[in-house]
């Protein structure tokens, strides 16, 4: 990822000059799956997270040449953030640089243009200040009013459960071998990706109680917004929704990355820029039936995102949107929706609990 980071910065200045397009001519590609693609845009350099001694930012790409920051007091989010603070600068590619100047003007989450865009439901957003910078080069340097100017690097962030092993007596749902344990789906024979092509996949075993763990990445859609931005979701018994979105950079909603759709909020947005590989590890313990098939306890779920717990014994009180028609405390299948987007999994494996 770096070594690409770094030759798109160099050839921006030869593909685009000072000229900012503000959108994709007509049947441009619009959706990437491969940081690798050659024909990627220039943007996906510079969006990313950037970090430095109690100072964090994370840039978005919102197509055409333009980007907002979100610079955090503290760090990133897990790793210092303060939880409240953010300060919105907006950019735009000029040369091989991204400039970047305090966001003003009147300001609505998640607006189409980029001039008008705010990753904070709250604008100005708490904590906000003017503040100016320049990314060159995997480095964002600029100077918040009233404080010392700073040197942000930019960072690649990897979960610290990417990779893990299923244990004993766990069930390997995914391993790029074969998708025998999926209805639908589709497994690309040259990358051994699980893709979903836009449509929901289900697992041909129904499950009740356990652990489980997923690796999942993030289409680059930097035209899009909200729930037209990689929009997918991994649903506990085909019952309950965990949001699968690129969130990057924004609140942490209920219907964002890691919320429970329509239930709960993540205590903090863990979500990784689009194209970087990001973990969910889940702690499931269905909903209990009385014998007149009652519910009488809800679900319970612990949910990590990128190694951070983002639902702590959260008690989910109904199914979401989308949920198969059978009762609650039901075993169902796992579900990974497709809605539209190309989302692609990998090492994926449950272990059942009594």
């Amino acid at each position: 990822m770096r070594n690409i980071i770094h030759s798109m910065a160099g050839f921006a200045s030869v593909c685009l000059g000072a000229s900012i397009a503000s959108a994709a001519p007509a049947g441009a590609k619009v959706v990437w799956t491969d940081a690798t693609d050659s024909t990627i845009p220039i943007d996906f350099a510079i969006q990313g997270e950037y970090a430095g001694d109690k100072l964090g930012a994370q840039v978005i790409a919102l197509n055409g040449g333009f980007f907002q920051a979100v610079i955090l007091p503290g760090g990133l989010p897990g790793a210092g953030w303060d939880g409240k603070s953010k300060i919105l600068l907006s950019g735009k590619l000029v040369g091989n640089k991204a400039v970047f100047e305090p966001a003003t003007g009147a300001r609505k989450y998640l607006a189409q243009k980029a001039e008008e865009f705010s990753a904070t439901s709250k604008y100005p957003s708490d904590g906000h200040k003017p503040a100016s910078g320049t990314i060159s080069e995997d480095v964002f340097s600029g100077q918040i009013e009233g404080g010392a100017a700073f040197s942000l690097k930019k960072k690649v962030r990897v979960s610290p459960s990417m990779g893990a092993m299923p244990p004993a007596g766990a069930t390997v749902l995914f391993d790029g071998a074969n998708k025998e344990a999926w209805k639908g789906g589709r497994l690309d024979a040259k990358s051994k990706l699980l893709n979903t092509d836009g449509a929901d996949i289900v697992t041909a075993k129904k499950f009740s109680n356990y652990t489980m763990h997923m690796e999942f990445l993030l289409p680059y859609r930097p035209e899009g917004r909200g729930q037209g931005r990689g929009n997918s979701g991994f649903y506990q018994v085909d019952h309950y929704e965990v949001q699968i979105l690129d969130s990057f950079g924004l609140d942490g909603k209920n219907n964002e990355c890691g919320g429970v759709y329509t239930k709960a909020e993540p205590k903090v947005n863990m979500c990784l820029p689009p194209l970087v590989w990001q973990t969910y590890d889940v702690d499931f313990t269905n909903a209990v039936l009385d014998e007149s098939g009652k519910k009488i306890k809800n679900p319970v779920m612990t949910l990590k995102h990128n190694g951070v717990i983002i639902h702590q014994d959260l008690s989910i009180s109904g199914v979401t949107g989308g949920a198969r028609s059978e009762p609650e405390g039901t075993p169902g299948p796992i579900k990974l929706q497709g809605h539209g987007n190309p989302l692609q999994f990998r090492n994926v494996w449950i272990v059942e609990k009594k």
